[in-house]
């Protein structure tokens, strides 16, 4: 199959499994395991930042950034097409006990003015607002890329309000190599981040929470808390090593394939509109959006994975795993629909 479904479904190269497969490792949970103080220390400094947490998963990341940043019954401002809202399992009410300000934004993005508008009163009648969060890029957004300035207007926003400002990085590596934005720059931009190393970068399993020293030590007690402490996490540490080392340039290819890829969708009869494309996440709005189920069914017989993604939208995603003959037999497969 040429998989579309998701970067999350890649493997790991042979590579990386050398990498892993040699690997020196201890017990994470007392803080001695070689491989994963490395990866950390990597994603830290890499982004100007005092410590990182390794962590399963992207979800663990983000819920435990909002634990920390956060008290029971406070509200988290995010846009409605967030990550955090729509696909983390009802964490923020279930992990942390708080509300959610849901904003209108453009493909998952809002503006500083839409924070300021959103922000609850100083009145016991209104939930406090206490945490900012963005993700970039935005995954139901189909891909979209934040404007580095307006991300400076709202973390101005959020200090002169005294609120942090949160990242949701999954896909933050595929916004940085086509924006030619350093991570030490755009890690100025935010109190807390989260990336994700199972996506884009080919690792197995993996993400990294990233902040001051003092916001990772809570964050490694929350870590215990939600069953995240591993014992020789060395071996998919390294995996991390090895893509934050060697896989990020790389994405550049999978922004081209995904460009060629939406535009031999438009050309589809079953495709009314293929969002614009920006990184390496193509949607496609189908011209008879009650035939989406049919649609995947049928690409799937014919050797092609892609996922629904609302009504009547079907999303196709590049990775590593993706090559340009793979593209090349999409034309020819397109057009036995």
């Amino acid at each position: 199959m040429i998989d579309f479904r998701s970067d999350t479904v890649t493997r790991p190269s042979a590579e990386m499994l050398e990498a892993m497969m040699t690997a020196p490792t201890g017990d994470d949970v007392f803080g001695d395991d070689p491989t994963v103080n490395a990866l950390e220390e990597l994603a830290a400094k890499m982004f100007g930042k005092e410590k990182a947490l390794f962590c399963t998963s992207g979800t663990m990341t983000n819920q435990i950034a909002i634990k920390v940043h956060t008290q029971p019954g406070e509200e988290v401002v995010c846009d409605r097409l967030s990550h955090i809202y729509n696909y983390e399992g009802g964490g923020i009410a279930f992990n942390s006990g708080c509300s959610v300000r849901l904003l209108e934004g453009d493909r998952g993005r809002f503006t500083a003015q839409d924070v300021i508008k959103n922000i609850n009163p100083n009145d016991p009648h209104y939930p406090r607002t206490s945490l900012v969060s963005i993700e970039n890029t935005s995954n139901k957004g189909g891909g979209a890329i934040w404007d580095s300035n307006e991300i400076g207007k709202i973390k101005a926003t959020c200090e002169s309000l005294g609120l942090p400002l949160h990242l949701d990085g999954a896909r933050l590596f595929n916004a940085l190599v086509e924006t030619n934005q350093s991570p030490q720059s755009l890690g100025k931009q935010f109190d807390t981040i989260s990336i994700c190393l199972s996506k884009g970068l080919g690792c197995p399993v993996g993400s990294l929470l990233i902040g001051n020293d003092d916001f990772i030590s809570k964050s490694r007690r929350v870590r215990k808390v939600f069953g995240g402490g591993m014992r020789q996490a060395g071996i998919i540490a390294a995996a991390g090593v090895f893509a934050l080392n060697n896989n990020i340039e790389r994405l550049k290819d999978d922004h081209k394939r995904a460009k060629i890829l939406a535009d031999l969708l438009q050309m589809q009869s079953w495709v009314y509109n293929v969002i614009d494309v920006d990184t390496n996440i193509i949607v496609s709005e189908l011209s008879q959006p009650d035939d989406q189920k049919k649609l995947i069914d049928r690409l799937g017989l014919l050797g092609i994975g892609c996922v629904g993604f609302g009504p009547g939208r079907i999303r196709f995603v590049t990775h590593l795993d993706i090559s340009d003959d793979d593209i090349n037999q999409c034309e020819d497969l397109f057009k036995k629909i």
